[in-house]
């Protein structure tokens, strides 16, 4: 029987944390019984920093006229994914700022330069408020804007920019950036037309357990609907420097037994998603391995590169072989895999 929102609130607020996790795992093992905790192997690559959206959570983005504002060459980025290549690498998650200026035309040009010159490396891009924006800049509709770049070589799309799907949360912390319903349609758009898509949530600002539920029900709702939800991610919200933190309105960090708390239910509410990955860039590398007793069967990335998170004051680092210990170290077994979630080598 399906889990109601009611129940999970129930959970989250009632529950003792050991036996959600005892229920998060065996909720797991139904769904990867072979014991395989998988990873990529990839780098995130912010091709501008200059942003127009203003998000009071975001440490990250750059007006066009501060001294350290920047779009990346060609040059750069190919440098990049050089690097990227040479450790292994499969995978590019590729977003930047909502620039005021560029057009359809430049990325374009960007997505068709990279895979034609990489096209062994999945390009997996543009969060749902930068495919708007550039809908809105060029004069196009959101399912033209996703056609034309995934003929050019763009394979998905990362559930950024979800925050809490809450317009009352998304008021106070993002009053600029796109409403729920319309997150909600870029990816259904997305689905429509044969591109698979991640979902995402970051939690810890204003929100209440209702409202994430909420959030939850949300994606539920619409995986039921199209499929084309391939991973859920969730991450704590990290406060310093933003400005949510210097208005006083967020003081604090969210604790690891909020964050497990609320994957352990997650897993649990989330019946039609199969893969959900642990934050371990947010959470350090332990919680991150504990999170995998509590619904998580991905590890993420190893994460080459990260700005976003690190302008928070988050510093957490992992490689490929401290992955496979963690994993090797609670009884599972490691796995490279692709941006589908398909296998690529077993570390046995």
């Amino acid at each position: 029987m399906r889990l109601t929102k009611e129940k999970a609130i129930d959970l989250i607020k009632n529950e003792d944390l050991i036996t959600l996790g005892e229920m998060a795992l065996a909720k797991k093992r139904e769904l990867h019984p072979k014991k395989i905790t998988t990873f990529i192997v990839d780098r995130n690559i912010n091709y501008t920093n200059i942003c127009c959206i203003d998000c009071k959570f975001c440490a990250f983005y750059r007006h066009k006229r501060d001294d350290d504002a920047y779009i990346l060459s060609f040059e750069e980025i190919d440098k990049k994914i050089d690097e990227l290549i040479e450790i292994g690498g499969t995978q590019i998650l590729f977003q930047g700022g909502v620039h005021p200026n560029l057009k359809i035309d430049f990325y374009e040009n960007l997505v068709e330069h990279i895979h034609k010159k990489y096209p062994q490396i999945t390009i997996h891009g543009f969060s749902a408020p930068e495919i708007d924006y550039i809908a809105k800049v060029s004069k196009i509709s959101i399912k033209e804007v996703l056609e034309r770049l995934k003929e050019k070589g763009l394979s998905s799309i990362p559930g950024a920019g979800a925050e809490i799907l809450s317009d009352r949360v998304r008021d106070i912390i993002a009053p600029r950036k796109i409403d729920t319903s319309r997150w909600l349609e870029i990816h259904k758009t997305a689905h429509q037309i044969g591109m698979k898509t991640t979902a995402t949530m970051m939690f810890g600002t204003v929100e209440t357990i209702e409202e994430i539920v909420e959030h939850w029900n949300l994606l539920r709702e619409l995986q039921d609907e199209t499929g084309g939800f391939r991973a859920f991610i969730m991450w704590s919200f990290q406060p310093y420097n933003t400005a949510l933190y210097k208005e006083g309105i967020v003081t604090k960090k969210t604790s690891s037994n909020r964050y497990l708390r609320y994957l352990a239910v997650a897993r649990l509410f989330l019946d039609n998603f199969k893969n959900i990955q642990s934050s371990w860039v947010t959470q350090g590398s332990y919680i991150g391995q504990l999170a995998l007793q509590y619904g998580a069967n991905d590890l993420g990335s190893t994460m080459m590169e990260e700005n976003v998170v690190r302008s928070a004051g988050a510093q957490n680092a992992m490689n490929q072989q401290e992955m496979i210990e963690l994993i090797k170290d609670i009884g599972e077994i490691p796995a490279k895999r692709n941006t589908a979630y398909e296998i690529l080598e077993i570390f046995d």
